[in-house]
C-alpha cells in the first residue's frame, strides 16, 4: 500500500486492511466529508501553492488542512485510482440560487466520474454543504442520503450534457440546480487545475477570494464559519452566532482543527 493511500485512510479513519469497493463508497464519502473541511483559508491568507499531487498531499493529508473542490476532489481522485477504480476528473459550472444564474467564474467546479457495472456515477466531495455523500448515477435516478435527495439528469446546455439537482434536508421544498457539467471533457492531469485555482484567486466575482469560509458535514447536520458568523444545523434546527476575530480563531481551532 502506498504512503498516499495510508495517509488518506488515516486522515478519514479507514483501517489499512479495509478493501474499498463500490458498495462501501458511501462510507468513504461520508467519512471524507466529516473529516476534511471545505475551506478557502490558503487563498485568503495568500499562501496557495501549485496544484500537484505532492502539494495537495502535504496540505490535506500531512498538515490536516482542508481545501476547495479542485483540491478535495483531486485527493479523492488519487485515492480512488489507487483502490481499483478508474475515475475521471471533469469540470462543471455551479448555479447561483440567489441570483438565479450560472457562476460568472465559469467551469471552475471540479468533480469525479466513475463507472460501475456499465453505469456512470458522479462522485463529489468538494461541494461544501451540498454534498450528496453518495455516488449519484447519471441515469436520473434519485439517491437519498443524510444530506438530502440528489439526482443527475441528462440535460444539454451551453455548459455540458448533465445537470445535478438537489433537495437538501430541512432547507429545500423543491428541487434546485446544483451545477452543470460536461461528462465528455476529461481533465488529463491534475496540474490542469492550476487554471481553476488561478480563476478562483483572481476573478472579481469569485466568492472564495473575499472572506474566509469553512464548512464541514457533522453527524447531525453541518457547521459553517465565516469571519462574522458561525452557523450550525443540528437535526434540522438552525443556530447562528455573530462573532468577532477572537471568536473566529477559537471556533476555527475547536470545530475544524485549523
Amino acid at each position: 500500500m502506498s504512503d498516499f493511500n495510508l495517509l488518506f485512510r488515516n486522515r478519514i479513519g479507514i483501517p489499512q486492511n479495509e478493501m474499498i469497493t463500490f458498495q462501501n463508497l458511501d462510507m468513504v464519502l461520508e467519512k471524507t466529508a466529516k473529516s476534511i473541511p471545505f475551506e478557502n483559508l490558503c487563498i485568503i491568507e495568500k499562501r496557495t501553492k501549485e496544484i500537484t499531487k505532492e502539494n495537495i498531499t502535504d496540505k490535506i493529508l500531512e498538515k490536516n488542512e482542508g481545501g476547495l473542490c479542485y483540491e478535495l476532489n483531486s485527493i479523492l481522485y488519487i485515492f480512488l485510482s489507487e483502490n481499483g477504480f478508474n475515475p475521471t476528473l471533469i469540470r462543471g459550472v455551479t448555479y447561483n440560487q440567489m441570483n438565479q444564474q450560472w457562476s460568472a467564474t465559469g467551469n471552475t467546479h471540479v468533480i469525479n466520474l466513475i463507472t460501475h457495472n456499465g453505469q456512470a456515477y458522479l462522485v463529489d466531495t468538494g461541494f461544501g454543504g451540498f454534498l450528496p455523500l453518495k455516488p449519484v448515477p447519471l441515469s436520473g435516478e434519485t439517491v437519498v442520503s443524510s444530506n438530502g435527495e440528489f439526482r443527475v439528469d441528462c440535460v444539454g446546455s451551453e455548459h455540458g450534457d448533465y445537470i445535478l439537482y438537489m433537495k437538501l434536508n430541512h432547507k429545500d421544498e423543491n428541487w434546485k440546480i446544483g451545477y452543470a457539467f460536461n461528462s465528455k471533457k476529461e481533465i488529463q492531469d491534475i496540474t490542469e487545475l492550476n487554471e481553476v485555482q488561478r480563476i478562483i484567486i483572481e476573478h472579481p466575482e469569485s466568492i472564495f477570494n473575499k472572506k474566509p469560509l469553512i464548512t464541514k458535514v457533522t453527524d447531525k447536520g453541518n457547521i459553517t464559519l465565516t469571519d462574522t458568523t458561525f452557523t450550525e444545523w443540528v437535526d434540522g434546527a438552525l443556530s447562528k452566532e455573530s462573532i468577532n476575530e477572537k471568536r473566529f480563531k477559537e471556533i476555527r481551532k475547536k470545530y475544524f482543527n485549523l
